[in-house]
Order: C-alpha cells, then sequence, then structure tokens
C-alpha cells in the first residue's frame, strides 16, 4: 500500500471496472436530474474541495445552481467505489459537479465559495482529512472556464499573501466523472447531523467582486 498522500501513477492504479455506477437520477433536495446535461446556457463544472459532503451542500444551497451531484475524478481507476479512492489506489479526488445557470450565478461566484470555504493550500489533504482524494481540484470544460478558474486562483492567492503557503489546487480540463454511490448523494441533506469537513483560511475576496 503506497502513502496516500502520495499521487499513485497510472501504471499502479486499481484495474476498476467496465460497469458505470447504478444511482437515483432524483436529487434529495430539489428533485432535479442528477445525471441532466447542460441545455442552452447552463455550464458544469467539477470542483474539488476535500470530503465532498459538505461541499455538495454548500453549492445546491446556491441561487441559480440547477443541480449537484457527488462523483470521483481526477484519477485513472474507471467507476471506481468509494472504498477503491479512499484506499489511495485510483487517483481520483472526491468532486462535486455543479450544474448552474450563469445568468443568475456566474462561475466567478462559483469560484468565490469555492476558494474561501476550504483550504486550498494543503495539498493532499483538507484539515484532518488525509490523501489524495482530498486534494484541492477544479476540472473545467473549454478555455473560458480555466481562463476564469486560474485569474479566480491567482486573485485568492494575492489576498492570501505571505502569510499563507501557496496554493496547491489543481486547474485542469475536466477528464471523465463517475458517479459516487446513491448514499453519498446529498449525504448532509438525508443526515443533517453528518460529519462536514468544510472550513476556509478566512480570507474573502472583496464584497464587490462579483454581483452575480
Amino acid at each position: 500500500m503506497s502513502n496516500k498522500q502520495t499521487m499513485i501513477t497510472a501504471q499502479e492504479a486499481l484495474e476498476g471496472r467496465s460497469t458505470p455506477m447504478a444511482i437515483d437520477d432524483v436529487h434529495y433536495v430539489n428533485q432535479s436530474s442528477l445525471t441532466a446535461r447542460p441545455i442552452g446556457n447552463q455550464q458544469e463544472i467539477l470542483l474539488g474541495m476535500g470530503c465532498f459532503w459538505g461541499a455538495e451542500r454548500l453549492f445546491w444551497q446556491l441561487d441559480g445552481v440547477i443541480s449537484t451531484s457527488v462523483g470521483y475524478s481526477g484519477g485513472f481507476t474507471p467507476n471506481p467505489t468509494y472504498e477503491e479512492v479512499c484506499s489511495g489506489q485510483t487517483g481520483h479526488t472526491e468532486v462535486v459537479r455543479v450544474l448552474f445557470d450563469p445568468s443568475v450565478i456566474s462561475l466567478t461566484k462559483l469560484l468565490t465559495h469555492f476558494f474561501e470555504r476550504h483550504n486550498p493550500t494543503q495539498g493532499m489533504r483538507q484539515g484532518n482529512d488525509l490523501g489524495t482524494q482530498y486534494r484541492s481540484a477544479i476540472y473545467v470544460y473549454g478555455e473560458e472556464q480555466l481562463t476564469a478558474a486560474l485569474l479566480a486562483k491567482q486573485e485568492y492567492q494575492t489576498l492570501l499573501g505571505e502569510d499563507h503557503s501557496a496554493i496547491t489546487t489543481e486547474v485542469l480540463p475536466a477528464g471523465k466523472y463517475y458517479f459516487a454511490e446513491t448514499y453519498h448523494q446529498q449525504y448532509l441533506a438525508k443526515n443533517p447531523n453528518g460529519y462536514c469537513g468544510l472550513g476556509g483560511t478566512g480570507i474573502c475576496f472583496p464584497p464587490n467582486l462579483d454581483k452575480a
């Protein structure tokens, strides 16, 4: 077993399986479709900020977010299980898929919530949660999202200043997204007293950065 805070290689990763995870498609909170694709001007993005339970709740509460789901991305193993991801042998990190309407909430606003509500400087961990599956990540769809994400990362690094370490958030084009098991979907709505690992640095973007 390799160190769970060391990224595994594609050659070392678990083989996985060809069959996708079977999930309930109805969002437990707002009854949207978890598997719906963007239509019209809608967009999607994958955001990893530690344990995905609290991160998903953060985003489903925002006006303009149409649907959320949790899953695995950024690694190598096809259709992994939660236990496999937690083993550190898949390369995946826990992510939230956010489907949103940019005419109601802009990507810039989503990214302010992303950076403010976790610590993006911690590498292969988030708080007391240790492992590559807890690393900070933004997986984007298209050049416009990539530019916005890199700019937000740069701006937040400036805000953190010299008192904080360098941001370790991965900003990459989105690869394959694998849905997590149904019991993980909207977990904190089903289990209100469940674990939420969201924290932050206490540093916020200027309130007038984006009005959307």
